[in-house]
């Protein structure tokens, strides 16, 4: 499918999308999602239509939350996991494990599953660090860098603090042996994620990500934290660990955000974060990204053959400590 440039309006509701070998009914299209902007539902489930061919490899094989907003980004909204019975057979569904109990959580295994869940008022896409062969084995590390506390949303000036931290943290990253990516979150921040060998458990990952998060933060205290209590952050950047444990999601690449402007997490080259004076978190949107991908293609695409065990950097780690 060609990337498009703008997005196609909206018909008539319901609108059949004839998606690879599946049919999905497309419905309420006209109902706005972004009052701001006049974005309706039909853009955003023709948005998640264009952008699935690109958007697809991420998901696959991994367990989806829905982050629900039936009435826009100003209405009721959820997390939801349990795949209700009526999904269509082509959305496979895999048992997890959780606290007295199992969810039956929905797998994008295909274009069609994307738009479908879309449909569903699916505005939010979040993802499993883990893939469904291997539950309990992550093949992704994520560092959050979250800098809520310290500055307003869309302020490039601001986010230039956030892109020294990120490159910090990909030298010691790339010092350790592994192979950091950049990617815009579409909200505040930016994560830093590293693709792994699914060797490691999430609890061991997890202290591996908390031991170095606390490292970087204690060598620039004033800047960096990793409290999690929000009144004892004050203005740093806090180091966000907290997706890297089992069941924990995050925001999915190419994913929209509900926000005014409907940006969209975003994918992005190291050279963008050491030369873009304008890049923050939201700069691109559900209109501008396909532009990017255009030009710049996919920063990600090659992310899984860089995959590493984590069992080097840990002893690379502990050296360093020493």
């Amino acid at each position: 499918m060609p990337i498009k440039k703008m997005l196609k309006k909206p018909k008539g509701s319901p609108e059949q999308l004839h998606i690879g070998r599946h049919m999905v009914e497309v419905t309420h299209q006209a109902r706005i999602w972004f009052p701001k902007d006049g974005y309706t539902k039909g853009d955003i489930v023709h948005y998640y239509a264009d952008i699935a061919p690109i958007m697809l490899p991420y998901l696959k094989n991994r367990a989806v939350t829905m982050l629900r907003y039936p009435d826009g980004i100003h209405g009721e909204h959820w997390f939801h996991k349990e795949t209700p019975d009526y999904f269509p057979a082509y959305i496979k569904r895999v048992a997890a494990q959780k606290e007295g109990g199992v969810v039956h959580q929905p797998v994008c295994n295909n274009e069609a599953a994307i738009v479908y869940l879309a449909n569903q008022g699916c505005l939010i896409f979040h993802i499993w660090l883990s893939k469904i062969t291997k539950l309990n084995y992550p093949d992704r590390l994520i560092i959050d860098l979250d800098p809520s506390g310290r500055f307003k949303m869309c302020d490039p000036k601001a986010f230039a603090e956030v892109r020294a931290v990120a490159l910090d943290l990909k030298d010691l990253l790339e010092d350790l042996g592994l192979h950091p990516f950049p990617m815009l979150t579409g909200s505040r921040g930016m994560h830093v994620v590293c693709p792994l060998k699914p060797t490691k458990t999430f609890d061991e990952v997890r202290r591996f990500a908390h031991d170095l998060a606390v490292y970087v933060a204690q060598a620039n205290p004033t800047l960096l934290t990793t409290e999690v209590r929000k009144e004892k952050r004050g203005h740093r950047i806090f180091l966000d660990i907290a997706r890297n444990s089992y069941a924990a999601t995050g925001v999915a690449p190419y994913s929209v955000r509900a926000y005014d402007g409907a940006p969209v997490a975003a994918p992005i080259y190291w050279e963008d974060v050491q030369q873009d004076s304008k890049l923050m978190s939201q700069r691109y949107t559900i209109t501008t990204i396909f532009d990017r991908l255009k030009s710049e293609g996919d920063a990600w695409k090659d992310i899984n053959k860089h995959a590493t065990s984590i069992s080097s950097a840990q002893k690379k780690f502990m050296r360093l400590i020493r």
